[in-house]
């Protein structure tokens, strides 16, 4: 299989970007410039939220635009935070969390994206008033039903772990697709938080739980459990205290060099995409063509 490059867009609108954020037409044009493979679309304002792109003929504008410069979608990071998360009493009524959930997949659907990103939302402390075992199992039985919706829609759910969030310990992310159990489910491993949860173990709640080979060690834990690739640096700090620090290539601890082949063969990660994240990174616009560039010669390996 061929593998294919592509770039979160909230890179260009989240943190620095916020009060002066990069149109989504401009950075699409740009990454065609650049001769990128596709374009990963944070279904967030300014870009393409689904609530301001309501009309079927309003996404096939954004389809085209990714098509004519050369573009694919490889997938849409769905905006779940306006809501309460999925382990929480409120999610449940009315079915509010699943509702928004085939809302941001009619949204995937429409702009022929293979896959539909999700977060616990929660904080990694927990929810008021819910066990954490409670929590998880709320949250994996919900995952369940959309994971499913998803897949008769050819739709990959999944899910990103990461420091800021409810359950980021490795044994808790290997736990929660385990406790999911659908073949539909899978993690969305971003190197960098991977780095974040398994060599710092930043922002756990209870005992510190690292693991001695780091983000290798992480990443065979998940075999056959990968769906999804996020690629970036980590220097080993947080961004704002909350998140990991997205840092480029070659300023952090992370040695791709073993790091991508525990992925690739390892992990055995059988997706075609692998997909830069530089969000919050103060130059993300400035190192986009020096990202692509790094990730060229294993690119060409793989």
């Amino acid at each position: 299989m061929t593998r294919k490059l592509s770039i979160g867009t909230w890179a260009y609108t989240f943190g620095p970007y916020e009060k002066n954020p990069i149109p989504f037409e401009q950075v699409v044009r740009r990454l065609g410039e650049l001769e990128f493979d596709g374009v990963e679309i944070g279904g967030f304002r300014p870009h393409i939220h689904p609530d301001d792109y309501p009309m079927k003929c309003d996404r096939e504008k954004v389809k085209n635009l990714v098509k004519v410069n050369g573009l694919e979608v490889s997938g849409l990071a769905a905006d779940f935070w306006g809501t309460p998360g999925p382990g929480t009493d409120a999610a449940l009524q009315n079915n509010a969390y699943l509702n928004l959930f085939k809302k941001n997949l009619q949204l995937c659907l429409d702009l022929g994206a293979p896959a539909i990103r999700v977060d616990t939302v929660s904080g990694p402390d927990g929810i008021p008033g819910v066990d954490r075992n409670v929590a998880l199992k709320r949250i994996a039985d919900l995952w369940r039903q959309c994971a499913g919706i998803a897949e008769s829609h050819g739709v990959k759910m999944v899910w990103e772990f990461e420091p800021g969030f409810l359950f980021n310990k490795p044994s808790e992310v290997v736990r929660m697709v385990e406790e999911v159990n659908h073949p539909n489910f899978k993690v969305m491993f971003d190197t960098c938080h991977a780095y974040m949860c398994s060599v710092v173990g930043a922002r756990q709640f209870g005992d510190k739980e690292t693991l001695p080979g780091g983000v290798v060690e992480f990443a065979r834990m998940l075999k056959g459990k990968i769906g999804h690739v996020h690629l970036i640096d980590s220097d080993g700090t947080l961004h704002g205290n909350e998140t990991s620090t997205h840092r480029p290539f070659g300023e952090g601890k992370i040695d791709f060099d073993k790091v991508i082949p525990a992925i690739m063969e390892d992990a055995r990660y059988t997706g075609k995409w692998w997909t830069i994240d530089l969000c919050f990174w103060p130059e993300a616009w400035d190192v986009t063509e020096a990202a692509q560039k790094f990730l060229a010669p294993y690119l060409a390996r793989y």
